[in-house]
């Protein structure tokens, strides 16, 4: 079959131009074109999926896979596994939490040679830019990395520098000259050094208190800088799990002027709200923090105005003892949510209310992703000369989230029990199916890209 040209043919086919009956033709891992099904040249071997939708395979364009060093923590073959289940085709893999950082060639090397053999879906990785690294940022960005990360504020664990103003500045010139994005974790520590001096002898048992420790103009102010540095050294900047809709303002004047900035947010900051987590519930650590009920609608508006581009995981796991179950404790607890096999689902369920079509589900988690990490024309639609990466997907069932759906090394998560809408029925990457009903490919096939 894999040599075989495939046709996949839906009356719901989510295309760059809307949502249209078609059939898909495939040969060689390509897309060849669209046609209608009575069209389909007598070669081709027919996928019917009626009535079900057929979307671009999603991109997730921040990932923590956590490997090499880590892989207790997750890995190349359960992330991708857990992708592909979840109906993304590509992940692009953050340089942290993994042993060595990637912040250097060598590492990036490192992380090659460990992903070789494992991965189900294809994937990419970003460089990091940490410390005093700037000498390793051209280098990095001739080896392949899309892109580069940096922290304003200490990553959560060691071995990852945070970056100060002025490296941020010696850094620079060296991430323009590459023509790469900058993906930036954009929180700073003043604001919330300043909040810990109200939280002696708080509760840290309260999801109230985690919220409390970590402001939203913590997120604010990191923007405000940040877009002042674009104004000056005009880097492309990408501003990574946006939770405060209260930086929406400067971020929307930033574009009026021109400036080269893009956002992203995540399902959990769309689907969860601060009044609905309880007490002790250390599944939902994040930073930032999943704030109001009134954020959450605001963000869904800057999804709807466009002024926020893209929707990705943030998938971060570790092993169950470090969310803190047994204490409850917000401070001592890892802050990280992983959904890769459930997010698709997750960020549907709020917008068929919100008057969200599966076009625009398609361009915040396919088209933008893609374009963010340098893969625009070969990864994120459904169109002529990309590649065959599809997702066959039913917006109408009803799902309840239970652990065999998860996939993942550790089936924990703050979804578990959550009753969401649509369901990933099938995935293909490159035309080759790598998941359906439940059951995986017998042997992985994902490549760097």
């Amino acid at each position: 079959m894999d040599s075989m040209a495939q046709a996949f043919v839906s009356e719901r086919v989510v295309t760059p131009d809307g949502v249209i009956p078609a059939a898909v033709l495939e040969d060689g891992g390509k897309i060849r074109g669209l046609c209608r099904r009575d069209e389909i040249p007598p070669d081709y071997a027919v996928h019917d999926f009626g009535n079900l939708a057929i979307l671009p395979g999603l991109v997730d364009s921040h990932v923590h896979i956590n490997e090499p060093g880590r892989t207790e923590w997750e890995g190349f073959r359960t992330a991708t596994r857990a992708a592909a289940a979840g109906g993304y085709t590509t992940l692009v893999d953050m340089p942290l939490n993994c042993l060595p950082e990637t912040t250097t060639v060598a590492a990036l090397e490192a992380k090659r040679e460990t992903a070789r053999g494992k991965c189900f879906v294809d994937w990419a990785a970003w460089g990091g830019v940490a410390g005093d690294n700037a000498e390793h940022i051209g280098p990095l960005a001739q080896a392949g990395a899309k892109g580069f990360k940096c922290f304003l504020i200490y990553p959560g664990c060691e071995g990852f520098e945070m970056v100060t103003r002025e490296q941020l500045e010696r850094a620079l010139p060296h991430v323009v000259s590459t023509g790469l994005p900058l993906l930036v974790h954009a929180e700073l520590s003043g604001p919330i050094e300043q909040a810990a001096t109200g939280l002696n002898g708080a509760d840290w048992r309260q999801y109230q208190t985690y919220l409390r420790s970590r402001p939203d103009e913590a997120e604010w102010a990191a923007i405000r800088l940040l877009l002042d540095l674009c104004r000056h050294y005009r880097f492309r900047l990408h501003i990574v799990h946006l939770a405060t809709a209260l930086a929406l303002r400067d971020l929307r004047a930033a574009r009026r002027e021109g400036l080269p900035v893009t956002v992203e947010t995540c399902p959990h900051y769309l689907h969860f709200a601060a009044e609905e987590i309880a007490d002790g519930n250390t599944l939902l650590k994040c930073a930032p923090p999943i704030r109001t009920r009134d954020n959450r609608e605001r963000l869904w508006s800057a999804i709807w105005y466009k002024d926020i581009d893209l929707v990705a995981t943030d998938h971060s796991p570790c092993p169950p003892e470090m969310k803190r179950e047994e204490t409850g404790r917000f401070d001592e607890a890892w802050g990280g949510i992983a959904s890769l096999s459930v997010a698709l689902p997750v960020v549907w369920t709020g917008m068929p209310a919100r008057d969200l079509p599966l076009s625009d589900l398609a361009r915040l988690m396919a088209a933008q992703p893609a374009v963010l990490a340098g893969l625009g024309g070969r990864k994120g639609k459904i169109a002529a000369g990309y590649d065959a990466d599809l997702v066959v997907f039913d917006p109408e069932a009803e799902i309840e989230v239970t652990p065999d759906r998860l996939h993942t090394r550790h089936r924990i998560s703050p979804y578990l029990g959550e009753r969401l809408l649509g369901d990933v029925v099938a995935t293909y990457v490159r035309g080759r199916e790598v998941f359906r009903e439940g059951e995986f490919a017998p042997e992985p096939s994902g490549m760097e890209v």
